[in-house]
């Protein structure tokens, strides 16, 4: 029984979409509402440097353009927070601006296209609750059909994603599945996406026997990086839920104590929801530390 590795780490998304050209395209073609499909493509070298320094293993940037000059940024984020569009904007501008060494009138300029997958739900408004894709690009606000073409940002929440087995979703459908189904627990995968070629060969690249002894390490001590960048943050927002609950006392005694008792109470949970979370992080991350300890053994011949 083959055992498989996660498409979302570092390591493996890059090995993927960033050495497979064909398999760029296809997912590029059915997530982005493209007027023109991409029909080939050149990998641009260097990644784009993520602000925050804890982050840069949770970041998977894989960059391209194709034939006609336009330029696509791919990126699958581990973990949200609150500047990330930000950063998203700088880079897709960055990117746009930098077309200027070469062109040399601003008709010239090609769009740059944003891919996003985002492996937590960040828009938790109410009316948003099954809405996982979203499309920004500049637009007149009385009339949303007129377009500043140049930049276009999609937006994919991974786990608000449900299959609707919609025909003309199908290969979209299919590659989300790809992301959101298969993980290191998996056992078997569903036939649906066996039966498509791309996705087919996809599954392949991340089977665990298809690495060696050193690329296991590197996906693991990856996986272990990703996780302690992530702990600290979960650390800070600890220590912010801390300080709210503090406030929330005060509060009550300042406006009554029976709204400072229901505050206390809510962040009293949301601290341990948080405490809970941490410990699991943890545990895996002790298990992932054995592993290396074992494969790093195995390599010594001890």
């Amino acid at each position: 029984m083959s055992q498989y590795l996660n498409p979302k780490n570092d390591y493996i998304f890059k090995r993927v979409f960033g050495e497979h050209k064909h398999l760029c395209i296809s997912l590029i073609n059915s997530m982005l509402p493209l007027d023109n499909p991409v029909v080939s493509i050149e990998y641009q070298t260097g990644e784009l440097i993520p602000e925050l320094e804890v982050l840069r293993n949770s970041i998977v940037d894989v960059r391209c353009n194709d034939t006609a000059g336009r330029q696509f940024i791919v990126e699958m984020q581990l973990h949200w927070y609150d500047s990330f569009k930000k950063r998203v904007l700088f880079n897709a501008s960055k990117a746009y601006v930098m077309q200027l060494n070469a062109a040399e009138e601003f008709k010239l300029l090609q769009p740059v296209y944003s891919l996003n997958f985002i492996n937590e739900i960040f828009e938790k408004s109410p009316e948003m609750t099954d809405d996982y894709f979203h499309h920004y690009k500049i637009v007149n606000i009385r009339d949303t059909g007129k377009q500043i073409k140049g930049l276009e940002f999609v937006f994919i929440e991974l786990p608000k994603f449900k299959p609707s087995n919609r025909a003309e979703k199908k290969l979209h459908e299919l590659w989300l599945r790809y992301l959101t189904e298969i993980n290191e627990k998996s056992e078997k995968i569903a036939q649906e996406l066996l039966e498509n070629e791309y996705i087919r060969e996809a599954i392949g690249y991340i089977e665990r026997g298809a690495y060696t002894m050193n690329q296991l390490m590197t996906y693991d001590k990856l996986k272990i990086d990703t996780m302690s960048a992530l702990s600290m943050l979960d650390d800070a927002e600890e220590r912010g839920l801390e300080k709210g609950l503090e406030r929330g006392l005060e509060k009550g005694e300042a406006l009554g104590f029976a709204k400072g008792e229901t505050e206390r109470t809510l962040l009293k949970a949301e601290k341990e929801a948080a405490e809970t979370e941490l410990k699991a992080e943890k545990a895996e991350k002790a298990t992932l530390l054995a592993r290396i300890a074992e494969l790093e053994r195995l390599q010594s011949g001890n």
